[in-house]
């Protein structure tokens, strides 16, 4: 295999001197999946924020599709990186058209790709609802369709199933199977780890900011 997407030797965080994150080490190889399962305040959002560069290590280094972590190289990675996170994140004034249109014209991406993504999955005929008008399952197949649009190298999804129904499934193993197809990789996230066994490769358990206790 290649070199690792990504890499987090004794990783730690702190913030206003608690410890969230305690000596992190694990691997994510080309084409691989990877489930973190912990109960609710293990650590697993944050972990996922450090492997998106949105928070740079206290502790430790790491490497996140070959940028450090924690230097500008890794600000230069983040539109690689495809997060969803436990809020889908849309403006609640907007109509879905018009969120998803938006992330097309941050991303460069055209306009079209963007009601195509919204018809992939299934949100044609909603699309000029408001999302505040929306159900929170419409919304997170709102973001979903974001990461199909931009087509990310490492896509990081935080209880990504919750809220969102049966059908809705086959959208996060398009997301999936892209990356593996590609050699990227995916990091998922849930405090259920059954949710997790059928999806992934295998599964590290976070508790208490930590791997494995």
């Amino acid at each position: 295999m290649g070199d690792a997407v990504v890499d987090l030797q004794e990783v730690g965080y702190v913030v206003a001197g608690v410890t969230v994150l305690t000596s992190i080490t694990l691997q994510l190889e080309p084409g691989e999946v990877l489930g973190v399962a912990g109960p609710n305040g293990a650590g697993k959002t944050t972990l996922l924020s450090v492997v998106a560069t949105l928070l740079a290590p206290t502790t430790g280094s790491g490497t996140v599709l070959g940028a450090t972590l924690g230097t500008p190289g890794a600000k230069a990675v983040r539109p690689r990186i495809g997060l969803s996170g436990h809020d889908p994140g849309l403006y609640a004034d907007l109509t879905l058209s018009e969120n998803i249109r938006l992330w097309a014209r941050l991303a460069g991406v055209p306009e079209s790709a963007a009601d195509d993504t919204l018809a992939r999955v299934g949100l044609a005929g909603a699309a000029d609802r408001r999302a505040e008008r929306c159900s929170n399952g419409m919304q997170r197949r709102v973001d979903l369709a974001r990461l199909l649009m931009l087509e990310p190298s490492l896509l990081l999804l935080d209880e990504a199933q919750a809220g969102l129904d049966n059908s809705s499934e086959p959208i996060i193993d398009a997301l999936i199977d892209r990356c593996r197809a590609t050699g990227g990789g995916a990091i998922l996230v849930s405090h259920d780890a059954s949710r997790l066994a059928t999806r992934t490769d295998r599964v590290e358990t976070l508790v208490d900011g930590a791997l494995g206790r």
